[in-house]
């Protein structure tokens, strides 16, 4: 069986641009010096690690790194795979061996020629062939990569994974480089510099093998202080934000107002390994005492998609809507489900929610949860705010947190991105969460090569993830993105990244 680069079978929603800003403004006026630089203020600082192997969590790196790295594949923003590093590639029909044509000329950043030995080199690496150690957990089941000729590479896998390519948009460097001596990748973008806690820098590649960024330079500039970056904003110091919140987009209604979604999986993310959330009742106490859509309008004056299990809309046919509401709201059911626990009025039932200070969507979201489950009259949730970084490292790699509340996006355009996380002995399952039946349907959804049986499995475990309340499902956040009202070309994906090739300034 040949295929070409196609389409994968992703009904993406994509919720369409709104223009909300009018003419052009004072504000925007004042512009950022030259007419090429662009300006874009993220919330926090990235991974202290830019490799682009190295798994992360925090979404924003993986946003930046975007521009700079490509894969074999890369993501477009209908949801397409299509053509990067590699321009072709065929599959054979037990869909264990993958066949990459490499695409003449692409170049790395420091002017040298991408070859077959850069691919294997990356591949290898990624996959962890030589340590034992897979740094991309995606390509865990890669048994050999081989080059026959100068234009061809062959990736053997260890059982039939018909979602293969979408796992090669894992960058490709330079053979044998380290990251952590350079940042050498093949985007639009080359990496120039970075300032820990203040911003890091990138510049249009000319040698790049496709259609050249539109602007010359674009510096990231961390702003932790959510009015800050409005002011930012205001004053024309910041060209463009993304992640806003509606409040924050509704202060800023003179300049343009992109709303799209987030892609990802809020949820109020329970640590299942120990007490109190070590009980089911618990956890579903907690599902029954949270009104979802009351979050949603309390906390996001009603922008975002409710959801019910670890999936957002943009995966069309494996997002199971029925999942929405499996808990309806019930204060009374809580109640019952705690006193069964051990909990009354007297003896209320304590812990913290772990939330990225910096992330006022996440905050906000803590404080309407918070109020709901006080109104049971025996749990006492208080927020525990922190810095991006120490939550990443004491709460997601240390699992040291009760709950926390934060959002979950998929690394990749696959139906089971978002459900790896929850297998029992994945190194990414934070919260966890020990269910046999879920890694048999999981297992079993990775290896099908019949696309009915695989939106069959991934839906089984979207259920068994509901079912047991493996956490409590909120919403996946709408996003507001605002810029000057010179700067145009921002496109929403349906992955978490910031795209800053088509973004310019005009006029």
């Amino acid at each position: 069986m040949t295929k070409r680069i196609l389409t994968l079978a992703l009904a993406v929603v994509m919720t369409a641009a709104l223009f909300i800003g009018g003419g052009q403004s004072a504000f925007a006026a004042k512009g950022n010096g030259s007419a090429e630089e662009i300006t874009v203020g993220i919330a926090s600082d990235l991974d202290s690690s830019l490799d682009p192997h190295v798994s992360s969590s925090l979404a924003g790196t993986r946003e930046v790194l975007f521009n700079i790295y490509e894969g074999l594949l890369k993501p477009d923003t209908q949801g397409n795979l299509i053509p990067a590093v590699a321009e072709d590639y065929t599959v054979n029909d037990t869909a264990d061996e993958y066949t990459f044509t490499l695409r003449e000329g692409v170049r790395f950043h420091d002017g040298s020629e991408v070859t077959v030995g850069d691919v294997v080199y990356s591949l290898t690496r990624a996959a962890g062939l030589e340590t034992g150690e897979p740094l991309v957990a995606t390509l865990a089941g890669v048994s050999s990569v081989e080059a026959p000729n100068d234009s061809t590479v062959v990736v053997t896998l260890s059982a039939p994974d018909a979602e293969f390519p979408a796992y090669v948009t894992a960058a490709i460097i330079p053979e044998g480089s380290d990251p952590a001596d350079g940042i050498i990748g093949t985007g639009p973008f080359r990496y120039v510099s970075r300032s820990p806690q203040e911003n890091i820098v990138i510049e249009r590649f000319d040698d790049y093998w496709g259609e050249p960024a539109k602007c010359s330079k674009v510096t990231f500039k961390i702003i932790d202080d959510s009015q800050a970056m409005v002011m930012g904003l205001h004053s024309g110091a910041i060209d463009l934000a993304s992640h806003l919140d509606a409040s924050q987009a509704a202060e800023l209604s003179e300049l343009n107002v992109l709303e799209g979604s987030m892609n990802l999986v809020q949820a109020m993310y329970l640590n299942n390994a120990r007490p109190p959330f070590d009980d089911i009742r618990v956890r579903q106490a907690m599902c029954y005492a949270i009104d979802k859509h009351m979050v949603i309008d309390l906390a996001c004056d009603g922008h975002g998609t409710a959801l019910g299990s670890s999936m957002y809309p943009a995966f069309g046919r494996f997002f199971d809507e029925s999942l929405t509401d499996y808990y309806e709201p019930d204060v009374e059911k809580a109640v019952e489900l705690l006193e069964e626990a051990g909990y009354s009025s007297s003896n209320p039932l304590r812990f913290t929610i772990a939330v990225v200070e910096a992330y006022t969507p996440h905050m906000n979201t803590a404080q309407a949860v918070v109020e709901q489950l006080r109104q049971t009259g025996m749990v006492e949730a208080e927020i525990l705010p922190m810095e991006n970084a120490t939550w990443y490292s004491e709460a997601y790699q240390g699992r040291d947190f009760d709950a926390t509340i934060t959002g979950m996006d998929a690394a990749n355009l696959t139906g089971s991105a978002l459900l790896a996380r929850f297998v029992s002995d994945n190194s990414k399952n934070f919260v966890g969460f020990e269910n046999a039946d879920y890694d048999a349907a999981y297992a079993a959804a990775v290896s099908s090569t019949d696309a009915e049986e695989q939106v069959e499995k991934i839906k089984q475990c979207e259920r068994i993830l509901t079912e047991n309340a493996a956490n409590v499902y909120i919403q996946d956040l709408a996003d507001f993105v605002v810029t000057q009202t010179n700067i145009e070309g921002y496109q929403f994906y349906p992955l978490y990244v910031m795209d800053m090739a088509n973004v310019c300034r005009v006029g």
